[in-house]
């Protein structure tokens, strides 16, 4: 009998996307002489829009610091998928030292949305990882017009983290290149921000879990009538993932750095979880492993096997080289 071993990473952040993720595990997974079967995943973040499709439409919006970008997005029939990192992420920003802060806005994201609504969907996904801004989605509110033309579209909010509106500041800012000065202006601008969707739209949104994804975006959104979902449970169920994890052998899962946070609203936590409930045995390739993570999950360290050096230059043959090894060590026990 042939070891049918399903391939479902998420992207190793720096180094490679989840679908060359894929293309290295199943490799490895053939090497070993068993069948692979592919689903790249993604969590909300970067590489969802891939995950549900991939791109065929590209619009010129306004970016992340005010210059124009060419962002790309999908609609197939009535259903548009939208990554706001491809309009108002970290990247379009030149990275955090390029990064303005206090300025970045969502203003193009919120464009997306508009065009996605004038050519016809009936539902919006708006993956929410990534970005540049933490505007509490204010200019994407300004960007996306008379919002009476939603009031009849599904607006669904993919998050990857469960993180607080106000609560963003100081959990993200930094990360996107802002000051301890700047952190505490953002914290008081989002605070007042709350204060206003409250009051025009009536809606709470400090209360919402998963709102401080994206800089607030998700609030804000969420304030016009969005619906917050998990990311990971939106693209398995786009993907049929738990109908994938039944009829294979074993699952593996992976990404650049396996910690405690990958099981919070991240794809191998995800995985790890649909996996549990299917009872098929799970392994997770991961650049690096933090200590104790074993403990949750069977785990294989790029770094521990090859080095680090090693390990960043050549990681797709990395997971190659790791995944053949480790199934053809264990393939006979599952």
């Amino acid at each position: 009998m042939v070891l049918r071993v399903l391939a479902a990473p998420d992207k190793f952040r720096g180094t490679a996307d989840a679908i060359e993720v894929s293309d290295a595990i199943a490799a490895g997974v053939t090497a070993a002489g068993c069948k692979a079967i592919q689903v790249p995943m993604a969590d909300g973040g970067e590489g969802t829009l891939d995950a549900l499709g991939g791109a065929n439409r590209s619009s010129l919006v306004v970016g992340p610091l005010g210059k124009p970008v060419e962002a790309t997005w999908r609609l197939n029939r009535e259903t548009a998928v939208i990554e706001m990192a491809k309009a108002s992420g970290l990247l379009m920003a030149g990275g955090p030292k390029a990064n303005r802060p206090l300025d970045a806005t969502t203003y193009g994201t919120g464009e997306l949305i508009r065009y996605a609504a004038e050519g016809g969907a009936q539902q919006i996904i708006i993956g929410m990882g990534g970005s540049a801004t933490t505007d509490g989605g204010l200019g994407a509110i300004r960007a996306m017009g008379p919002l009476d033309r939603y009031r009849n579209l599904e607006l669904l909010v993919a998050c990857d983290v469960k993180t607080y509106f106000l609560d963003a500041p100081k959990v993200f800012a930094p990360q996107k290149g802002a000051t301890e000065a700047e952190v505490d202006l953002l914290s008081r601008r989002m605070k007042r921000l709350e204060q206003i969707y409250k009051n025009k739209y009536g809606v709470r949104v400090g209360e919402l879990s998963g709102g401080g994804a994206a800089g607030g975006l998700a609030g804000g959104l969420a304030a016009i009538g969005a619906t917050l979902v998990s990311g990971i449970d939106l693209v398995a169920e786009r993907l049929s993932l738990d109908k994938l994890i039944e009829d294979a052998d074993l699952v593996i899962t992976g990404e650049g750095k396996l910690d405690s946070s990958s099981f919070h609203g991240k794809v191998v936590g995800g995985v790890a979880a649909y996996a549990k409930a299917a009872s098929v045995p799970l392994v997770v390739v991961a650049g690096e492993v933090v200590s104790g993570i074993e403990e949750k999950v069977e785990a294989v360290s790029l770094v521990e096997t090859f080095g680090e050096k090693k390990s960043l230059q050549h990681t797709l043959f990395c997971i190659q080289e790791v995944v053949s090894r480790w199934l053809q060590e264990r393939k006979l026990h599952l």
